[in-house]
């Protein structure tokens, strides 16, 4: 696959590290089409939104791929991996990056930008970019994570998550 988009998105804990990229991205790589979808503030603001934003994105588009920048991308990472389809990857280093792409066909790259510098962003961003899905005995296996996605999250009690919740808020966020 050959990638055509890149989705980004960042709270307000990530705007300069995704500033930085966008410019890389644009400099290096005229053929593919960068979409800013985070925030352009420091203002506080809940990474969770930016997660499905650019995860339902990925999804809607083959051939893109999303990067999810927040201060460590821990959050950002568990956000868009609640998404059906999406298998988000929070990479350090351009050799989780390469396996994240080779073995896990990952769509979503996460950063942290507390984590890592601008030119270590980069050396990620390129190998995620430039490693394909290497498919044969992995297939079967992202085939496993996509049918725990769709099957067995079925099978959740959301009642009985609610009675076991010590928090009211529970119930306004199903």
């Amino acid at each position: 696959m050959s990638i055509k988009k890149v989705f980004i998105g960042n709270d307000h804990a990530g705007k300069d590290l995704k500033e930085l990229i966008i410019s890389y991205l644009k400099d290096n790589y005229s053929d593919i089409e960068v979409i800013n979808l985070g925030t352009d503030s420091y203002e506080s603001c809940d990474y969770p939104d930016y997660a499905k934003s650019v995860s339902l994105k990925v999804l809607e588009n083959e051939d893109s791929i999303g990067v999810l920048i927040c201060g460590t991308g821990i959050g950002m990472s568990i956000a868009a991996n609640k998404i059906p389809g999406i298998r988000a990857a929070l990479c350090y280093n351009s050799t989780a990056a390469k396996f994240a792409r080779l073995h896990n066909n990952a769509n979503v790259l996460c950063l942290g930008q507390r984590m890592i510098g601008i030119e270590l962003a980069k050396d990620i961003i390129d190998t995620f970019i430039k490693t394909e899905f290497e498919k044969g005995r992995h297939l079967q296996r992202v085939n496993k994570i996509e049918y725990i996605n769709k099957n067995d999250t079925q099978n959740i009690n959301l009642k009985n998550l609610e009675e076991k919740s010590s928090e009211k808020s529970f119930k306004n966020l199903c």
